[in-house]
């Protein structure tokens, strides 16, 4: 077909994605003056784009196979609301060929590469192939059609082990396994096909050398279907656990001038293979000293905002031209570079349990307002459902300095600022993640986050006086809301009397089983906090800007306290801390879970039992398997002891706190 007639202007978009990426389009498309539409599954029906677009159509089912994944259901949904063009966003159907077919079948216009192109470069085997012969260099490895046990374990013989085992398909760290040994490969990649399939479709593998101590490098390119092809600077993605990146920063610090020019100019040439149409991205891998193609992204990326910042360039907006036929707004030397803009990607995860997605409703959604330096793209809201179902990004918080020690400066006092509460999120992981002083250096490579773990979910400091008076301020603001019609009067102040004065002794446990205990006086006279036998002026007041102003021993602090029960999350100036509240008179009992039991952590699906009842097992050892928002999860054995019975099967779904196995202990 003539490459003309796939293009033409359009006044209505269908967005075919949900959450942060939604949202994010949705945005751009607005302000372009296009009708937008959203598409949604039955767990997304109170969604925050389903609410921010002009219309929404319900695709079914809340697994993505029967909703997000569905073509048919998605072309339709376009067809009932009069769409006459599809974004895909990333993830999902973004960088499924049979889709972009069907859209232009449809008579819609695909917002992205033509299906041709991403069949070329969407797949790693077939791109690989293709740099080859247009001399990119390339990772030694293997990314034939032969997919049997036999030819992938010769494959990595003959690369020599350690190897990378990763599906051909899809992203995300999804569907690949770092191998040590020829031992470890069969499993490895059954686990990776298995991970593949569930998330892509698509279980093909290849098979690379594994380059040790790496660095990710990606650039920026984008065509237009009149032969534009620019690339705009390149962002490092080096920060990154279990192949999936959390830290991107655009450009990157590990190369100088003359290195960004040769990565960029192998980017154009690589996507001018294909005569590539559209947003997409190079990646490449580099040994510290070599850059070796890894793959191409035929679609946006998460991290692209951080382009975005340091070029001023809409990539949205430039979308959506390119895919109505327009040039390219600008030639490659207009686009400059400007300062410096690092992201952190936000989850609904918990770092402390192995970084297990967290489920459950938003109770509070406090993000730091935006500004010239200060992006927070989000697809969640206060109230809003985190569902097992998806990927579990809640959001990203980008910030753009001149430097690159303002930026990292400026990302940090944002996050010190971000509270989501409801569900359990990887907030102080990023914020001392981002803190960690070879992250500022640029002392890192791809393997970093693991080796430094410990570090970086290390156990909260113990609560000192301000957070101990602060978490007083907590249950005194709680019991004043409650006592809200008593307000206008003296008796019904936390500190006032008019003769005398009375004491109450508060208790604390924090999250080492540490107690702490705490006596407030008041009355007629101001009010004074004991901490053992330090005894200090105390005073609340209601934050200006949110939060409680607490002045103790004279100094006046704002800090952020929240009760939920009798647990208080408090953030001050020394960080965040929580804490229970020993209530006298609250009914403190704690439930007890027995350990001999495996239970499911989240809802989720069974896809592989590991061991046979009887089988004697040591602390630690792999039981069975759950897929909970794509990605698989091991659940293993708390103590030695021996399988004493298998409550599910392969395929089971099952809720949180299903049984699923039972231990009897050695």
């Amino acid at each position: 077909m003539d490459r003309s007639k796939l293009y033409r202007r359009f006044r209505s978009l269908l967005i075919a994605n949900r959450g942060e990426i939604a949202v994010r389009v949705i945005r751009t498309a607005k302000a372009m003056g296009l009708r937008t539409v959203a598409v949604y599954s039955e767990a997304d029906c109170n969604a925050l784009h389903v609410a921010m677009a002009d219309e929404a159509v319900l695709l079914g089912p809340s697994r993505a196979r029967d909703s997000y994944l569905n073509i048919e259901r998605v072309i339709a949904a376009a067809r009932e609301c009069g769409a006459e063009a599809v974004h895909p966003g990333y993830g999902f159907l973004s960088e499924n060929a049979d889709f972009a077919k069907a859209c232009l079948e449809a008579g819609l216009i695909f917002v992205g590469p033509t299906a041709e192109m991403m069949q070329a470069m969407g797949s790693k085997s077939g791109s690989k192939l293709l740099m080859e012969k247009a001399g990119v260099p390339l990772v030694p490895g293997y990314h034939g059609e032969a997919q049997d046990d036999a030819t992938l374990a010769r494959a990595a013989a003959k690369i020599g082990f350690p190897v990378l085992v990763k599906a051909s398909a899809g992203g995300g760290g999804r569907g690949m396994r770092i191998v040590r040994t020829a031992d470890e490969l069969a499993a490895s990649i059954e686990s990776a096909k298995r991970e593949a399939k569930a998330a892509f479709g698509d279980d093909r593998m290849l098979i690379e050398k594994l380059v040790e101590s790496p660095r990710h490098i990606e650039v920026q390119v984008i065509g237009d279907s009149h032969g534009n092809l620019l690339s705009l600077f390149e962002r490092e993605c080096t920060l990154q656990r279990r192949h999936q990146k959390v830290v991107e920063e655009a450009p990157s610090p590990t190369l100088n001038a003359a290195q960004r020019e040769a990565v960029c100019a192998a980017a154009r040439k690589a996507a001018a293979a294909v005569s590539y149409v559209g947003a997409g991205t190079i990646e490449f891998v580099s040994d510290g000293r070599d850059v070796f193609f890894i793959e191409m992204n035929t679609r946006l990326q998460v991290e692209h905002p951080v382009t975005e910042l340091v070029t001023g360039i809409d990539l949205v907006e430039w979308q959506l031209r390119v895919a109505a036929g327009e040039k390219l707004p600008m030639t490659q030397d207009q686009i400059a570079l400007h300062g410096h803009a690092i992201e952190a990607r936000v989850y609904a995860e918990n770092p402390d349990r192995n970084f297990m997605p967290s489920v459950g409703t938003i109770r509070r959604w406090d993000m730091p307002e935006q500004s010239p330096g200060l992006r927070i793209d989000a697809g969640y809201r206060e109230g809003d459902m985190v569902s097992p179902y998806y990927d579990a990004m809640l959001a990203k918080v980008i910030a753009w300095a001149p430097t690159r020690d303002g930026a990292i400066d400026r990302l940090g006092l944002a996050l010190a600022e971000s509270d989501i509460r409801g569900v359990v999120t990887n907030i102080p992981f990023l914020g001392a993640l981002v803190g960690h002083p070879a992250v500022r250096a640029n002392a890192i490579d791809t393997g970093f986050i693991e080796r430094e773990l410990t570090h970086l979910t290390a156990s909260p400091k113990p609560p000192q006086d301000l957070e101990l008076a602060a978490a007083v301020a907590a249950i005194l603001s709680m019991e004043a809301n409650v006592a809200r019609d008593l307000a206008r009067s003296p008796w019904g102040t936390a500190g006032w009397m008019p003769v005398g004065r009375r004491r109450r002794a508060f208790a604390f446990r924090d999250g080492q089983g540490n107690e702490h205990k705490l006596t407030l006086q008041y009355g007629n006279g101001p009010a004074t906090l004991a901490i053992g036998n330090r005894e200090m002026a105390f005073s609340t007041a209601p934050g200006i800007s949110g939060g409680v102003d607490l002045t103790l021993h004279g100094i006046r602090s704002n800090v952020a306290a929240f009760m939920e029960g009798h647990e208080l999350y408090l953030r001050t100036r020394n960080g965040r801390f929580e804490l229970h509240w020993i209530d006298p008179f609250g009914g403190d009992d704690e439930e007890q879970v027995g350990e001999d039991r495996i239970v499911a952590p989240l809802p989720g699906t069974v896809v592989a039992l590991l061991v046979e009842v009887g089988t004697k097992l040591e602390k630690g050892a792999p039981i069975l398997t759950l897929e909970v928002m794509k990605m698989e999860q091991t659940l293993r054995a708390p103590f030695a002891g021996t399988l004493r019975a298998l409550k599910c099967k392969v395929g089971d779904i099952v809720g949180e706190g299903i049984e699923l196995a039972e231990i009897e202990a050695a």
